[in-house]
């Protein structure tokens, strides 16, 4: 019985010096001690995501499912996009996309989707299959024809797409009034990274391909014990660092509304605003202060 104690703590402790790189920094006397937590330390941690209270429909008063972009050029969002070499760096720290891709691998993050409606489940195989491309030059199957047992390698191109790839993320959610408290709140209820089509990388003959596609969508109620253990870097206090679920619970980030549920079939805004970017931003910002004045209605008379 002692020994089974004893795997439990040690494989406890592992996992959590894997999480918390920098624990024990201060007091290590050797890089190996650096990342050690004691036992106790975890049990006064008590680190886990905060459950999200139970909402009965009757107390729905009103609500909306918007679609939003984040673009990772943002400034505001960069802590998304960063670290994209993961090579040089501690082990608890990665990009959103990384953590995803990791937890999808590992069997920690199961609902997976094709669409943001949830109706064609993905699995890691064919994810992996949306992220690769081998292509062969023509040099190369010239090679195959006069030899078809020749070592093609040097004439074959490969394309991934990597954490450097991702250009934005696309955030499902629900805005809705909680009429027992009479607060407006925000659900988030679905993550998708954002990236070119590897079909398309390195293909000129296609000409500048601008369209973006998400690669995965996850159902976020099932990503959030990994969304909460991986830390993101506060710029302002290295001591203590935020997590990918505090950042996205908190909409801690700069985003566009580009759909949102309407009797039109949810079409999008560039869909029946066409050609002009201006327009099409200025109206995903009213399409924001409607929702946002919804709260302010509620108590006015």
């Amino acid at each position: 019985m002692n020994r089974i104690k004893y795997f439990i703590v040690s494989v406890v402790l592992f996992t959590s010096a894997l999480i918390h790189g920098q624990a024990n920094l201060l007091n290590a006397r050797a890089p190996q001690d650096i990342g050690q937590i004691s036992l106790e330390k975890l049990i006064a941690d008590n680190d886990k995501p905060l459950e999200y209270g139970y909402i009965d429909d009757r107390d729905v008063y009103w609500s909306k499912v918007v679609w939003e972009y984040v673009d990772l050029n943002e400034r505001l969002n960069l802590p998304f996009y960063y670290p994209t070499d993961t090579m040089r760096i501690s082990s608890d720290r990665r990009s959103l996309y990384d953590t995803l891709l990791r937890g999808i691998k590992q069997g920690e993050i199961s609902e997976v989707y094709d669409d943001s409606y949830f109706t064609s489940k993905l699995s890691y195989q064919e994810i992996q299959e949306k992220l690769y491309r081998r292509d062969t030059i023509s040099e190369g199957i010239d090679v195959l024809n006069a030899d078809p047992n020749a070592d093609i390698s040097e004439y074959v191109d490969v394309y991934n797409i990597d954490s450097e790839h991702i250009e934005g993320y696309k955030i499902k959610g629900v805005w809705y009034i909680d009429k027992r408290q009479g607060e407006l709140k925000y659900r988030l209820l679905a993550v998708a990274p954002v990236a070119q089509d590897v079909q398309t990388i390195g293909r000129d003959d296609l000409g500048e391909i601008d369209e973006k596609l998400a690669i995965f969508w996850v159902f976020y109620p099932d990503a959030r014990q990994v969304m909460h253990d991986m830390k993101v870097f506060n710029p302002d206090n290295a001591a203590f660092p935020i997590s990918f679920d505090h950042l996205l619970n908190a909409h801690r980030f700069s985003a566009l509304i580009y759909k949102t549920e309407n009797v039109y079939g949810d079409r999008e805004v560039k869909d029946y605003i066409r050609g002009n970017s201006l327009f099409q931003v200025l109206e995903s910002q009213r399409l924001k202060d409607d929702i946002r004045n919804k709260e302010l209605d509620l108590w006015n008379y």
